[in-house]
This record gives C-alpha cells, structure tokens and sequence, in this order.
C-alpha cells in the first residue's frame, strides 16, 4: 500500500541519484588524486627522482585505459548496480593498502614496486565508474536534462580536490603520508553500502511516482537498459559495433576532445601540487590550501557548461551547437595557464589557475560525458563510454609521465606548462573545424535525410 501510494505522488528520485553518482564520483577522484598530495613526503621518505614518482603518478591510468573496455562489457552485461558495487568495494580495500607500503617495503626498489602495483590495481578496478555514470545519467534522465547531470559528475574532481587536497594536506602533515589512504579508502567501504541500498532501475525503484517516471521515459531515458531481460536479450557484440564506434569522424573528436580536457585534470591532480611546493616554495598544507580555489572554479565551470548547453538546447540550438560552443570557448579560456610559466607571485598564479580550469569545467561540462550520452547506440551504451573514457585516459599517464620528463631533463617546469596548455588549442579546433554534427551513432540515415530536406542540421 505504502508503494503504491508512492507511486501516485509526485517524486523527485533522479535527482537524489545524481546526488549519490555524484558522491561515489568524488571518491573515485578523491581516491586517485590524494598520491599528490602525499607524493612529496614519499619521495622524500624513499629518496624516488622526479621521473621515478611520475612513474608512480602515472601507474593508475594506464591500468585504468587498459581496463576500458572489459568494464564496459561488463556494465552492457551485467548492470550498472552490480558492477559500481563490486568494483568500489575492491578499489577502495586498495586504497587502504597504499597506505601499509612502508610496512612491507625495505627500500627504495621496494617501495616502488608495490605503490606502482597498488595503482596499477586502483585503475584497472576503478575502469568501469565514469561509463557507469554515464549509463545511469542515461538511464534516469531526458535528454533536456542530460548536460546538468552529466556537468555534474563529470565536475566530481574539482569537489574530491577542493574537499580532499586540504584535508589530505592536513593529514600528511599531522600523522603522515599513509593517512589520506587510510581515510578514504574507509569512506570508500562504507560507500558501498549506500549503493546496494538505494540503486535501482526506474521502473523498480520503489520511490519513482508514476509521474516521474514518465516524465524521464517521454524525455528520451533509456530506462529500460538495467532490467534482467534487456541484459540477457541483449545480442552479442560484433566486429561492426567496434568499428562504427572507431570509426566515426564525430566520434574521434570528441576522444581527442576527452583526452585534451583528462590531460589538464590529470597536470592538475598530479604535478600542480608538487609544482607549488617544489618550484613556488610552499609547504605541503600550503599547496593543498592553495589547490581549493582552481577546484572551486573548475566546479562552477562545469556546472555553468552544461546549463548553458541544456539553455542553449531549449532556446532552439542545435543539439551539435549547443553541445560544442561551450566546450569550444572553454577550452580557449583554458588555454590561459601557459600565463602561469611567466606570473611571478603565487597569488598571480593561483588566479590565472582558477581562471583557466573555470574554463575548463566549461568544456567538459558541456561537451565531454554529455557528447557520449546524445551520441552512443542503444545497444552499446557501457562499450561506447569505455571506448571514449579509455582513449581520453591515456593522458592520465602520458601527461605525468612526460611532465616528469620534461621536469627531469629541464629542470624547468615553464615547458611543461606550455605542453599542458596546447592540448586546449588542439581540442578547441578540432570541434570547431573537425568534428560535424553531433548526432547518435547508428541514426545517421535519418540525419542525412532531414538535411536533403531542411538543410544543415548544425545551423544554430
């Protein structure tokens, strides 16, 4: 009786989804970016060079690539709940260990072995998180709603550095570097509860009004795409599927796009930090102080992104427009931290930061996890967020390795700088002269046909 008067009032459960995505995304970053913050005390404590801890920087992403596509599979086989659940309870129990290293290691060697291993698991455990945020933002919302959801867990880094950075600051200068480890890798654990409790499909979560529910379902939500049957009738994929999503003009350019936007997040989880206290002279609290203004900003950005482009949908853009424009000027604004090789003061610095990574929220917030939402085949959702999220993630080791390399040979970390800030120049053109319209992969039929009749469909 209780549900069935649940049924009948008006609800409000997608939002309280977003919430908890948004909330797991924020661990899964926080989780991936406190090495920053202890990456200092660690190499100091175990005596690693500036190219030994990129190495170490870089260990979870390349698991993380590698782990793309059979993350993917498994989410498009066995369900977003099942898999987020079982992956966070195993990422986190690595967290923890990260922190018990100086127990087991009895030099420098050692140490370096296990921290690139416990990465290296981190990331291959942690693959199927974004591609499962993305089916649930596509599960549970309407396309005018899509942008607003996926800005949001899309912008999880700057809260996980915003809160996490000060508080790991604060934990490595107190107790040590193992404590952020230990803290998050137990809110990790205890995260899993929350999920199994309260995820489930639309059509059987027992707070969804039938009002709700139809709205999401009118509005374009693929709400069926968890249930038992869907799974189990869901046809094997085939060679064809691979290729149409490799090989997709539109396709290409937003993987680049994600690449370019991962590679300024992962400059910015990995080496701003250590820049601060090794090139600018801040003590580790400092630098993790210091990190919370350029996360505040990026936040606003990505928020700022994608309620511009829903608002730009709704006032008649096009959906490629709509999508692109944001992410086109954002990444231009981005663009403006190559300024930071020349600003002499910290203040300067941390400003031109904020700057460029409100920009960069723009961008991604619009036109990153958004494009894959308006874009992947019914059929494919978890394989295509895979393949886009694995091709965008290899700048997570690529940028701290050869930042790392640049710093080592260089001694200088202006070049670097300027390497991380053409990568928004790059992206920038490439959706303003490259990429075409932005349409859902398997439809373009029906999109060639509107054209011969109405003409260009990405007119504004």
């Amino acid at each position: 009786m209780q549900q069935a008067n649940n049924r009948r009032q008006n609800s409000h459960v997608r939002v309280w989804i977003l919430c908890l995505i948004l909330f797991l995304s924020v661990v899964a970053y926080a989780d991936r970016s406190i090495l920053s913050i202890s990456g200092s005390a660690i190499k100091d404590e175990f005596g690693l060079s500036a190219i030994q801890l990129g190495l170490i920087l870089s260990a979870f992403s390349w698991a993380y690539v590698i782990g793309q596509i059979p993350g993917g599979l498994f989410l498009d086989r066995f369900g977003t709940k099942k898999v987020y659940g079982v992956t966070l309870a195993l990422w986190s129990i690595s967290t923890l260990l990260m922190g018990f290293v100086g127990e087991f290691s009895s030099g420098m060697t050692m140490a370096l072995t296990l921290m690139f291993a416990l990465r290296f698991a981190l990331g291959l455990i942690e693959a199927p998180s974004f591609p499962a945020n993305a089916r649930a933002v596509i599960m549970w919302f309407p396309s005018a709603e899509r942008g607003r959801a996926s800005s949001l867990f899309a912008s999880a880094q700057y809260f996980a550095v915003a809160i996490f950075s000060p508080l790991s600051g604060w934990l490595v200068s107190r107790f040590g570097w193992e404590w952020p480890f230990f803290v998050l890798g137990g809110i990790g654990v205890l995260a899993v509860f929350v999920w199994m409790g309260f995820m489930r499909s639309p059509r059987h979560h027992p707070q969804v009004s039938d009002a709700e529910l139809r709205y999401i379902e009118q509005g374009g939500a693929l709400v069926d795409i968890d249930e038992a049957h869907t799974l189990k009738a869901r046809p094997p994929l085939s060679k064809a599927m691979f290729k149409k999503l490799l090989s997709n003009r539109m396709l290409w350019c937003a993987y680049i796009g994600q690449y370019c936007t991962i590679a300024l997040s992962y400059f910015f989880i990995t080496w701003f930090p250590i820049y601060l206290v090794q090139a600018r002279g801040m003590n580790i609290m400092d630098a993790g102080f210091a990190t919370i203004a350029p996360a505040l900003f990026g936040f606003l950005g990505g928020i700022s992104g994608g309620y511009i482009s829903d608002k730009l949908l709704a006032n008649g853009w096009s959906l490629s427009w709509a999508r692109k424009t944001p992410y086109i000027v954002g990444m231009l604004m981005a663009a403006s931290l190559i300024l930071a090789a020349i600003i002499p003061s910290n203040v300067g610095i941390i400003a031109i930061m904020s700057f460029a990574f409100f920009g960069k929220g723009v961008a991604a917030g619009a036109g990153t996890w958004t494009i894959v939402s308006d874009t992947a085949p019914k059929e494919a959702v978890g394989l295509a967020g895979a393949i886009f999220n694995g091709i965008g993630n290899m700048a997570g080791f690529i940028t701290p390795l050869l930042f790392g390399i640049i710093v080592g040979l260089t001694g200088s970390y202006s070049i670097g700088l300027v390497f991380v800030g053409a990568h928004c120049v790059v992206a920038a053109l490439l959706f303003l002269l490259v990429m075409g319209p932005i349409e859902r992969v398997g439809e373009e039929q029906e999109t060639s046909s509107q054209v011969a009749m109405n003409g260009d469909p990405t007119t504004p």
